[in-house]
């Protein structure tokens, strides 16, 4: 399915000390621009979330967000490793009996020792694996949420190229008819101007109107563009940027059988038209 590049997704999970979360939020861009809003503590995941993110997004301005929310009375508790100081004091005495102007080891000294001041907080690496199986769980869902909704922006284009379609099939009939009515009006008005019925000019002016006025190019090539708008719709992926380019090739096949329309009826089919692939194209600045 083609994926929209607008979603939002989140994932949570409840802690000893209180909950962590991850949030995902994405609007549309023209590239991928990630954003991360991560707490200090959560810093030195930041290559790994980015790689994560762009291994699995192409397009869209993405914000995502880490958070911990610390539970209410449940500051972390300190304790002291009594053996780990007991040990410290002993090897002390013992450098003092091979060192006897050794100083005593002091109190500010003994508490920055690795692992003396021991606390019941989960450990960092803890809280930075559960961190990103929360961004997998959200990235999961975020997925899900932009395929959802693509598969709703398809179902509108596909739904315009139908129109569009039918609007050909209705002109298309009436377009030799069309054709056949202006020229004799035209032939009819040369005539007069030149004041001959068989004059050679008036044959010219004639073929060259003929090849000006004829949308038959036009309007198979519209047909062969909306073919081309469903194969992409139903191969799905990454089609924002194929669909983008082939609403420029609509809308200048649209165009240019507008100007070459001799009749109310054809100026009103190019306007229908140029009002659907304009829709198409507002859908489509939302697709990854």
């Amino acid at each position: 399915m083609i994926l929209s590049m607008t979603g939002y997704a989140s994932s949570q999970r409840e802690l000893s000390h209180g909950v962590l979360s991850v949030e995902l939020r994405a609007v549309n861009h023209r590239f991928l621009d990630l954003s991360l809003r991560l707490p200090e503590e959560f810093r030195a995941l930041e290559g790994a979330i980015r790689e994560k993110l762009s291994g699995r997004l192409n397009r869209g301005k993405l914000e995502c967000r880490v958070a911990f929310n610390a539970r209410e009375g449940a500051a972390s508790q300190l304790r002291l490793n009594n053996a780990l100081v007991a040990e410290l004091l002993r090897l002390a005495d013992q450098v003092k009996e091979h060192q006897p102007g050794a100083g005593d080891l002091r109190m500010g000294e003994i508490l920055r020792w690795p692992g003396v001041i021991e606390s019941d907080a989960l450990p960092a690496e803890v809280l930075h694996a559960t961190a990103m199986q929360l961004l997998d769980e959200a990235l999961d869902e975020f997925v899900a949420a932009r395929g959802r909704e693509g598969e709703k922006l398809g179902a509108i284009l596909l739904a315009r190229a139908d129109e569009m379609s039918s609007v050909l099939a209705q002109i298309a009939p009436r377009l030799p008819q069309i054709i056949d009515e202006y020229e004799n009006k035209l032939k009819q008005r040369l005539q007069e101007a030149l004041g001959s019925a068989d004059d050679e000019r008036v044959r010219q002016e004639l073929v060259l109107f003929a090849q000006k006025v004829d949308v038959q190019e036009e309007v198979d090539r519209l047909h062969t563009h909306l073919a081309e708008l469903r194969r992409i719709v139903q191969q799905g992926g990454h089609a924002g940027k194929r669909l983008d380019f082939l609403m420029q090739e609509l809308n200048r096949e649209a165009n240019t059988f507008g100007s070459k329309s001799v009749s109310t009826d054809t100026t009103k089919v190019a306007m229908t038209l140029k009002v659907l692939i304009e829709q198409m194209r507002e859908q489509i600045q939302n697709i990854e």
